[in-house]
């Protein structure tokens, strides 16, 4: 009898342990918390950073023809391509750039809106316009993306945690094999750089998504490099005006200092 109850002893404790195991297996599997973000340099970090001009007019180039397609980035005008600080595209270039853009016009001298098939009457875009949509409204974009709305990209840098290195994690982070006993749910894309890994973006850019007027080569780390650095001008394009104005005040401070201590040490330097 006292056999029998040391053996059921035993296999009690060699089945809890089995399911401590088993729980512990299962809970390392589901754990789904995102990587932490690549360490990638760019040009505009640190105090003294600024845009490379080349990775910001090449930058523009991907948005444009590749997120384009299913991101708006609203807070963008056409003018602000050709404005210091940013890509520095000539006025030439930023009137051709606005103008291959189709953008809703006003009413015509009838006062249509729309032409004889219903479709809203359009124009080619002008420097004053923002960058469009390239959907009409939520509805429209949640329709083409299996229910997900793409993020507006003009503040996409400064409203993600990791900033541009995030941004450019998540642009690379695909193309990856899901670890054992993961599932990626249908519609959905491995990725973990994202939260939670399922992600509802399709792998957006690969090897010669485009063609770079300057001959750069276009690897999928290079348009990504080029699109995020875009994207934090985008996010910030008064950047390097304010570091200018944040070192001058520093001088201006540390100088003042100067000054301050050079005096107090002329008026009291007889006082002790």
């Amino acid at each position: 009898m006292r056999l029998n109850k040391t053996a059921l002893g035993l296999a009690l404790g060699l089945m809890a342990s089995t399911a401590l195991v088993s729980a512990a297996s299962a809970q390392e599997t589901t754990n789904t918390t995102r990587l932490h973000p690549k360490d990638v340099a760019f040009s505009f970090e640190g105090p003294f950073g600024t845009y490379d001009r080349g990775a910001l007019q090449r930058g523009f180039q991907v948005y444009k023809e590749v997120c384009a397609a299913c991101h708006s980035a609203q807070h963008l005008a056409f003018h602000n391509l050709m404005e210091a600080g940013g890509p520095e595209f000539s006025e030439a270039q930023a009137r051709a750039l606005a103008a291959s853009v189709k953008v809703p016009a006003g009413p015509d001298d009838k006062g249509n809106t729309t032409d004889e098939k219903g479709n809203p009457l359009m124009r080619p875009a002008t420097l004053a316009d923002h960058f469009p949509s390239p959907f009409p409204n939520e509805e429209a974009a949640r329709a083409n993306n299996g229910g997900a709305l793409p993020p507006d990209l003009s503040m996409i840098v400064k409203a993600r945690e990791g900033g541009a290195e995030y941004v450019y994690s998540i642009l690379t982070g695909f193309h990856m094999t899901p670890p054992k006993g993961f599932k990626v749910i249908d519609g959905k894309y491995y990725n973990p750089y994202f939260e939670g890994w399922n992600i509802s973006m399709p792998p957006p850019l690969a090897n010669n998504s485009v063609t770079y007027s300057d001959g750069t080569k276009a690897t999928i780390d290079q348009e990504a490099h080029d699109v995020v650095t875009f994207l934090a001008w985008a996010s910030e394009p008064k950047m390097e005006e304010r570091k200018r104005v944040g070192m001058g005040v520093l001088v201006f401070l540390i100088a003042l200092a100067g000054m301050l201590f050079a005096a107090y040490r002329r008026v009291w330097k007889d006082q002790h």
